[in-house]
């Protein structure tokens, strides 16, 4: 097969020509891997060949070691494992020669694809060479192939984990980056591939930044590389700092006011990518000095291994003056562009980041500038004055802010609706939005709300979403958060006189033409769910006038015929959004009887909706018609029976649906839901729903996220259909001891923690349910076998110590289930157990009340188990 022709056509402006090249690609890949890649290597390393069809063999060749998905990639990986050693050679000399091929597309090509090879093999102890002769590479001319080499080391740092390279080349290859950083290179290219390999290989530097004399060198170097005459450069050595910021921040304490230095500098004087980059600095100071703040509180010991050094605190009179700066840099068009970012922007995230950071410090540093900026007459300074406002409003305590807030609301709120500049307008919505979110409701004490001008604002408000899109979006984000505050009022709402006209309103919005700009169509039904969701009993009568209104809207969607592909899309995002409002409305209406008896004469026309919107087939709308399902199913209780025989397929559907696992997750939530109403009317559906359940645990393909939830879903499942689980017992145990062995003893990082922590609570949670689904039943011997195993499982859990709190929760209380079940079954096996008493003595004098309520309820259990 003629290669270099096919990737040519299959770039062919013609759809055929393109379509048959991609087919004839496919099938060679198939027939014959090895073949194929060598052809791909060696097309990619031949210099008469047309840069077009190098580029792409290279592509072709990268993709075929490497894909996002888990299961795809680990498929990709076991195929290059196991191909002939002499193909795998060939294929790695190949892409090494074209690291100096004078044309740059292919060289950076060979460069990821080399990457690629060794983030497979370097793990697996293969290509023990490849770093060598990369580096001897380095030291070779032409300028070319030193580029190519030098971006070869950083793209393998970013495959390959820090620990499957030994320090002796980690040394030499830090080494041999510093080089190519260094003001003495005079090729630009090299410089820049030098400074963006440093940044791929910080992680791998621990060693070298624990030592002063190399952390002092390579300081040097990154603070040396930010003055280069070339932009690029400069960009990159910025880079590296936000990222040795973050990785090194307990090393920093000796170059803080030499980065002070270079960044005003940069921040005032250089192009934007470089600013953005040492703004983004001090913002990563402050996300790393919160979080040490929020983990250890402010009693730091002397010997705590990790220390809060207050780099911020002691920069702010510098700082602070200098970010302010940089909110009179907007630009023109900022508000209309979704996803904007410019220096004024990340000037006031950072300003954002530092009142978080300093709390009250900061106040006095910024409200003269408010002051002194808020009433200019140029449209720039009064937008930087509010946007100086609104950032510093989450940190410092409501007892300094509520004053400055007190004094500002009516002259906000007059911006609002009179000033001429639309920047204006949109940025004091949007901090209108930020106040209401941190400064008022029940958490904090004194409120800037009153009786007095609650009418005001609603009225300012209502007002500004005819303002223009951006404008009227903001202003719903800030309805949004009023109502959000008054949740918990009691009985009357201060909103509830305005409740109709604030409802009439959101959905004159979602009408406008341009509803479909800055988000606005959005942002009003997300208000419209908070106002409902936040709502007194009073205003009950009104959601339900809702309904029909909502569902008629729902009911124009389905009616439109042979959309274009865009139509398609706008039409699924608008019965997403109708699905959610509808699932709120149930879950309101749903929540107490005299409202629920109304809301049922809606339930099969609203149900007969949501069957149409499956119909329609798209993966945005299962989930939101899927969600409000399971509302509806928990507010009709048992006459939810009566839908589930033309609603099964779609919930089998969902079940099965691995791509989109968000659906596949909220389908098996959905069952559990339907379990909760239907009780032992799930029995004809339970034989399905189980063997695709079991399926979708031992897939490969399924995204592990959804693993926990299916757990718990056993646990429902039993609960509703007591003993006649029996028929599923063996086989959901066996699946849940599978999970629960590899749920202990797992060491990894926090994602990990939290992600096993998850899966343990699901598997107590099935536990938890097939005992107490049991318990009244004349089968519970069946479950005496499994007790030893499930003791052995607690034992394990509370033995390593990270439990979380819901964990904790749930695993007492399947001890406090495994004995009330078994009764004395249980009781001897509870005494043997190494930890149970010491696990219960915790529990019960833990400071969370759930916590210590479970534990107060298995002592008794155990107890009257034990005395039997």
């Amino acid at each position: 097969m003629e290669v270099t022709q096919v990737l040519l056509n299959a770039q062919s402006i013609d759809g055929t020509v393109r379509k048959n090249a991609e087919e004839s690609l496919k099938q060679f890949q198939e027939q014959n891997l090895p073949g194929f890649l060598l052809s791909l290597s060696g097309e990619l390393a031949n210099e008469e060949k047309p840069v077009e069809t190098r580029k792409l063999a290279g592509l072709i060749l990268k993709n075929a070691l490497d894909a996002k998905e888990e299961h795809r990639k680990f498929e990709l990986v076991q195929r290059w494992l196991s191909l002939d050693g002499n193909a795998k050679s060939q294929i790695k000399a190949s892409l090494l020669t074209t690291l100096s091929s004078i044309v740059s597309d292919a060289r950076s090509t060979a460069s990821q694809a080399i990457a690629k090879v060794a983030g497979i093999e370097l793990p697996q102890k293969q290509w023990p060479e490849l770093i060598g002769s990369l580096l001897s590479n380095v030291n070779q001319q032409p300028a070319h192939a030193k580029q190519a080499t030098l971006e070869t080391l950083g793209y393998l740092c970013e495959e390959v984990p820090p620990n499957v390279i030994d320090q002796d080349q980690v040394n030499k290859i830090l080494t041999a980056v510093v080089q190519g950083m260094s003001a003495s290179e005079v090729n630009t290219d090299v410089r820049l591939a030098a400074t963006r390999a440093l940044y791929n290989a910080i992680g791998f530097a621990q060693a070298n930044f624990i030592n002063d004399m190399e952390r002092d060198y390579l300081m040097r170097v990154v603070c040396e590389a930010t003055l280069s005459p070339e932009s690029r450069i400069r960009q990159a050595a910025f880079e590296c700092l936000v990222s040795i910021s973050s990785t090194y921040y307990e090393k920093l304490a000796a170059y803080i006011q030499d980065i002070f230095n270079i960044t005003v500098k940069a921040v005032r004087e250089d192009e934007e990518p470089v600013a953005l980059q040492a703004i983004e600095f001090w913002s990563s100071i402050c996300d790393e000095e919160v979080d040490i703040l929020e983990e250890f509180g402010v009693d730091f010991t002397e010997d705590s291994d990790i220390t809060c050094f207050y780099f911020i605190k002691q920069a702010l009179p510098a700082l602070v003056p200098m970010l302010l700066e940089t909110l009179l840099k907007q630009e023109e068009d900022q508000d209309q562009d979704e996803g904007a970012w410019n220096i004024a922007m990340a000037g006031g995230t950072c300003l954002g980041l530092v009142a978080r950071t300093v709390g009250d410090d900061i106040v006095p540093f910024v409200v003269p500038f408010i002051e002194e900026n808020i009433q200019k007459p140029d449209w720039r300074q009064r937008e930087a004055a509010t946007y100086a406002f609104g950032s510093i409003l989450e940190g410092p305590s409501p007892e300094k802010l509520i004053p400055l807030v007190n004094v500002a609301l009516n002259f906000m709120l007059s911006a609002l609706t009179k000033d001429p500049s639309s920047h204006v307008k949109d940025t004091t919505a949007w901090a209108l939005g930020r106040i209401f979110e941190f400064l008022h409701g029940s958490a904090v004490g004194s409120t800037v709300i009153t009786q007095e001008n609650c009418q005001q604002l609603v009225t300012v408000l209502l007002q500004s979403m005819n303002d223009t899109p951006n404008v009227a979006e903001k202003a719903c984000g800030a309805l949004y958060f009023l109502a959000q505050g008054y949740e918990e009022v009691g009985p009357s709402s201060p909103l509830t006189p305005f409740f109709q006209e604030i409802v009439q309103s959101l959905l004159t919005v979602t009408h406008r033409e341009d509803a479909g700009e800055s988000r606005l169509r959005t942002a009003a039904y997300e208000t419209l769910n908070e106002v409902v969701r936040c709502s007194t009993d009073e205003t009950a009568p009104l959601v339900l006038q809702l309904v029909p209104v909502i569902m008629m809207e729902l009911h124009n969607t389905l009616e439109g015929q042979n959309l274009s592909s865009d139509g398609r899309e706008k039409q699924s995002e608008l019965q997403g959004l109708l699905c959610g409002c509808l699932q709120v409305i149930i879950q309101k209406l749903g929540s107490s009887e005299p409202t629920k008896y109304v809301l049922m004469q809606f339930a099969d026309q609203v149900m007969g909706l949501f069957l149409r919107v499956f119909a329609c087939r798209s993966a945005t709308v299962h989930e939101e018609a899927m969600l409000a399902i399971g509302g509806l199913a928990y507010a009709t209780g048992a006459d939810f029976a009566k839908y589930m025989p033309e609603f099964y397929r779609y919930l089998e559907m969902g079940l099965q649906n691995f791509e989109e696992y968000q659906v596949c997750a909220v389908t098996v939530g959905v069952v559990g839901d339907i379990c909760r109403a239907l009780e032992e009317k799930i029995v004809p559906y339970c034989d399905g729903i189980m063997t695709q359940l079991l399926k979708n645990l031992s897939s490969n393909q399924l995204n592990r996220s959804v693993k926990p939830p299916i757990f718990s879903c056993f646990g429902d499942i039993a609960l509703a259909v007591g003993e006649y689980f029996e028929k599923y017992l063996m086989w959901a145990m066996s699946a849940l001891q599978r999970a629960a062995e590899l749920s202990t003893h797992v060491a990894g990082d926090d994602e990990l923690t939290e992600y096993t922590n998850s899966l343990r609570n699901g598997i107590l949670e099935a536990y938890s349910g097939i005992f107490q689904g049991f318990k009244s039943s004349a089968k519970t011997q069946l479950l005496i076998p499994y007790a030893p195993h499930i003791l052995q499982f607690l034992d394990g859990i509370y033995m390593e110590k990270d439990m979380d709190d819901v964990v904790m929760k749930t695993a007492i209380g399947v001890l406090g289930d495994l004995a009330d079940t078994l009764g004395s079954h249980a009781g001897s096996l509870i005494q043997q157990s190494p930890s149970s008493k010491d696990f219960l003595n915790e529990c019960l004098s833990s400071e969370d009340l759930m916590i210590k309520e479970s534990a107060e309820w298995a002592k008794l259990a155990i107890s009257r188990a034990i005395s039997v």
